[in-house]
């Protein structure tokens, strides 16, 4: 998306600016009040929440899980943080796309499990920015009850003088100032009304300011998000274009040295045949080199795109990989349509490159393949039982299924502790 259609999407300040009578009837005043009103209620639970965990800490950091838990503090201001970038969204319909770095983006460090997040998130500028937000917006919890309370209890008041003053009842205003006749309780019932639509204005100003400091301080900014997707792209861009032609290169090395060699073989030989007067035993010979040649081509055609998977779409085309393979693989493929064909043929290579990979360097027993989609995503998930410790790393083969996935917007996942086991999860959006 790009940032002139994410900016003009709406948002409570265009709201406010443009037509006061549709925007009093609108339901973005009742969208400022929920997200005010709501607002100190997330904020007391993670303040609560925050402080039990310091206390507790701090009691039993002699045992030594005090320390975990008093860590435990900034990591709950993400949660918090995620929250309210979901509540952004009353107020403002812009992207919120999280600061932090994401999971797939976390696996460049080539160190996949908790401990290696937990090491991410506590050196991340964005978690103890949070964390100082988390703890400003627990104090705030204050204006946002104030206001709306003040407002709207004021204006309820002096909507209703008139009902109250029919009863008999008498208001005082201040020390001296009392309404205790219709007459005098009409116009603090007309001052009530305009007073409510004071209210909404004040709280939704309050909740866009609320709002704005929320982005501020917890949302990644488009130029940023942008700029880093840009960078991805060219240097995927840059990979592929090498790949591509480290690809042609092969294909046409496979031609010279395979088939082009044996098809040369296979003329001179039957050019000795039409010499020879006994040429049975030529043309037997010619006979195997032209099987040796279809075969190459075969094989080559395969590597290339192979027609199982035209023919009879991405599960039978596993199978096929499966049976292959020298690792026992068991395919679960569940696939009720068949996804876009580009989808399906980078869904294929990925398989077919995790396969080797699994074969020349795992040292696994066996391996299983599942396939899943719901209409929107593809996902696949290749596991064996190896010994481990695959990396992503500049000209690996998981580096170029990392590319070939991205240029259809998916994630590659991997985790490939020590000893095992490896799980290579990818997802492409797709529509079947």
């Amino acid at each position: 998306m790009s940032a002139a259609t994410g900016s003009a999407r709406p948002t409570v300040w265009r709201a406010m600016a443009g037509n006061p009578l549709r925007f009093l009837f609108s339901a973005w005043p009742w969208r400022a009040l929920v997200y005010v009103v709501t607002g100190p209620v997330v904020g007391t639970v993670w303040l609560l929440t925050a402080i039990l965990l310091v206390v507790v800490g701090t009691l039993l950091i002699p045992v030594g899980i005090g320390i975990a838990l008093l860590l435990c503090v900034p990591l709950s201001a993400i949660a918090f943080a995620a929250v309210e970038r979901r509540r952004l969204g009353l107020m403002d319909r812009r992207p919120a796309p999280s600061p932090h770095l994401g999971v797939d983006r976390a696996d460049r460090a080539d160190r996949p499990g908790l401990r290696s997040w937990l090491r991410l998130r506590l050196r991340e500028t964005a978690t103890w920015r949070e964390l100082g937000y988390a703890l400003l917006a627990a104090l705030l919890s204050v204006v946002d009850l104030v206001v709306p309370f003040t407002f709207f209890v004021g204006a309820f008041v002096q909507v209703s003088a008139p009902a109250l003053v029919g009863n008999g009842d008498q208001i005082m205003y201040g020390p001296g100032v009392t309404v205790d006749t219709p007459g005098e309780a009409w116009p603090v019932a007309v001052a009530g009304a305009l007073m409510a639509v004071v209210a909404f204005y004040a709280v939704t100003a309050l909740a866009g300011a609320r709002a704005a400091l929320a982005r501020a301080l917890l949302v990644r900014p488009v130029a940023e998000e942008l700029g880093e997707r840009l960078v991805e792209v060219r240097a995927s861009r840059a990979r592929l274009a090498d790949a591509f032609e480290i690809e042609r290169r092969r294909i046409e090395r496979d031609l010279h040295d395979g088939a082009q060699q044996r098809l040369t073989g296979l003329i001179m030989t039957l050019g000795l045949a039409r010499l020879d007067g006994s040429a049975g035993e030529l043309v037997e010979r010619a006979q195997d080199e032209a099987r040796a040649a279809l075969a190459e081509l075969r094989d080559l055609v395969r590597g290339i795109h192979p027609s199982v998977l035209t023919d009879r779409g991405l599960h039978a085309a596993v199978e096929s990989l499966a049976e292959r393979s020298p690792v026992r693989v068991e395919v679960d493929a569940r696939l009720p349509a068949r996804p876009p064909e580009g989808v399906e043929s980078a869904a294929y290579f990925v398989i077919a490159e995790a396969l080797a990979n699994v074969a020349k360097h795992s040292g696994a027993s066996a391996a299983r393949v599942t396939a899943r989609t719901d209409g929107r995503t593809l996902v696949l998930e290749i596991r064996d039982d190896g010994s481990g410790g695959a990396r992503v790393s500049a000209g690996s083969g998981l580096q170029g299924l990392a590319d070939r996935v991205a240029v259809y917007d998916g994630t590659v996942r991997l985790s490939s502790p020590p000893g095992g086991p490896t799980i290579l999860r990818v997802e492409i959006p797709c529509e079947s």
